[in-house]
């Protein structure tokens, strides 16, 4: 049965109790709307910094760039909102919450994120919000008559809309939460996550539990669907963790648990067998569709080896999810490259200055500067022979030799080779996020 708070915040959710703001004068709402449109002209940079601040002072908010993703699309959906509103006076109870800003509610809902840090987020967006409009009747001079009730009225007006969109996805996250924990297939989640943050060495009540043994090798994977709008379901990722078990010769069935409706963690038990996953022939044996991905750790041992191979698969996750990357549909912890840039990844700001300092001018967002950068990076992971790169790029070996000069020449920067290939291989992996546009 439905309590009564819970009905009180759907008829709020709904606009039904909405508060809307006294009208006011005609001066007013035409200097508003005039703040309004110089907000609207900045609307990205806004969005870019109030983004960034949320997910870096808020716990939980920047642990997943899929989630930061999503926090990107909600906080462009909400400004957008605002500034609409206050260009075209537009009453609160009007309006429907962005698809964006419920949709990252229901995520942090099947993620575990604590309401708490929903809640927060909207009231630090306000506050940044206000410090936007503050900058801006200041920078119009408006006459003095006129400041205090435009900020009077811009502050109401922000307010009841962070009010009636707090209350709306404070409700979807509560009722997804509820349907979330009792969905067929979670079962297993808590107990996963209490091993995963709790250090102790007590693996009992784990496998009294799921029935999984822990003192084996085991294999961490993380399967998820890319797209938001696909028509992948949990039962087909889980079948492909499944698939990923049979093709690794597991030992048993792998344990699975749904991170949301769109990812799962998955655990391959292989008893005393220590080696990785070709991710170049599961990739052909999994054959997958445009927008399922798949990031795999390597083999660990016991209640440690459990936790470092998903720690690995999540490293290896990271770097696929890089907004921009290239796309791997199966990208493998051990592979090449992958450690080294999971690393790097977690500081794009720094890596993209670093790569721009040791790469130069072929660091540059062009199709020219991006063949010579494939061409060196060939050349280097094949032992700087121009015939093994010429055969690894199906090209000339006189041709390859030619780029090669001409990326060499091109590159006036100081730099070991050490240096030099490890930028190129993070340009590889994390494509235009680390280049410089054009």
């Amino acid at each position: 049965m439905t309590s009564p708070g819970s009905q009180e915040r759907r008829a709020v959710a709904r606009g039904r109790l909405a508060r809307v703001p006294a009208t006011a004068a005609d001066d007013v709402l035409i200097a508003s709307a005039g703040i309004a449109r110089s907000l609207a002209a900045r609307e990205s940079d806004i969005v870019r910094s109030m983004t960034s601040l949320l997910a870096h002072d808020i716990d939980q908010l920047d642990e997943d760039p899929v989630l930061v993703e999503l926090l990107e699309a909600s906080v462009h959906g909400n400004v957008s909102t605002i500034i609409h509103v206050l260009a075209n006076d537009i009453p609160v109870d009007h309006l429907q919450p962005t698809t964006a800003a419920v949709e990252y509610a229901l995520r942090l809902a099947q993620r575990d994120v604590p309401s708490n840090s929903l809640v927060r987020a909207y009231h630090m967006g306000q506050n940044d919000m206000m410090r936007q409009c503050f900058e801006q009747i200041h920078k119009l001079e408006l006459d003095t008559s006129l400041e205090l009730p435009v900020l009077e009225h811009i502050s109401d007006v922000i307010y009841n809309y962070i009010d009636w969109i707090t209350l709306f996805v404070f409700d979807a996250y509560e009722s997804e939460r509820r349907r979330w924990i009792g969905a067929q297939g979670n079962v297993h989640s808590s107990t996963i996550h209490t091993l995963l943050a709790d250090k102790s060495e007590n693996s009992t009540a784990f496998e009294n539990q799921t029935g999984y043994r822990l003192d084996q090798q085991h294999l961490a994977v993380v399967v998820w669907d890319s797209a938001p709008d696909a028509a992948t379901t949990l039962g087909s990722i889980d079948d492909i963790a499944r698939r990923t078990a049979a093709f690794a010769k597991s030992n048993g069935p792998p344990i699975i648990t749904a991170i949301d409706r769109r990812t799962v963690w998955a655990w391959i038990p292989l008893g005393s067998r220590t080696s990785a996953l070709d991710t170049s022939e599961l990739s052909s044996v999994l054959e997958l569709d445009d927008s399922t991905r798949l990031a795999a750790g390597l083999p660990a041992y016991g209640i440690q080896g459990f936790r470092r191979s998903h720690e690995q698969a999540r490293a290896a996750y990271s770097v696929a999810t890089v907004p921009g990357t290239p796309t791997r549909s199966i990208v493998g912890f051990g592979d090449k490259g992958v450690a080294i840039v999971s690393l790097l990844a977690q500081n794009l700001d720094s890596t993209r200055a670093w790569v721009w300092e040791r790469l130069g001018p072929l660091a540059e967002d062009t199709p020219a500067a991006a063949i010579l950068r494939t061409t060196l990076n060939a050349y280097f992971a094949h032992d700087e022979s121009h015939l093994r790169a010429a055969q690894h790029l199906n090209l000339h070996r006189n041709t390859v030799k030619y780029r090669i000069n001409k990326a060499l020449d091109q590159h006036t920067v100081s730099a070991d080779k050490l240096d030099l290939a490890l930028a190129l291989q993070v340009c590889e992996f994390l494509g235009p996020s680390v280049l410089k546009p054009m």
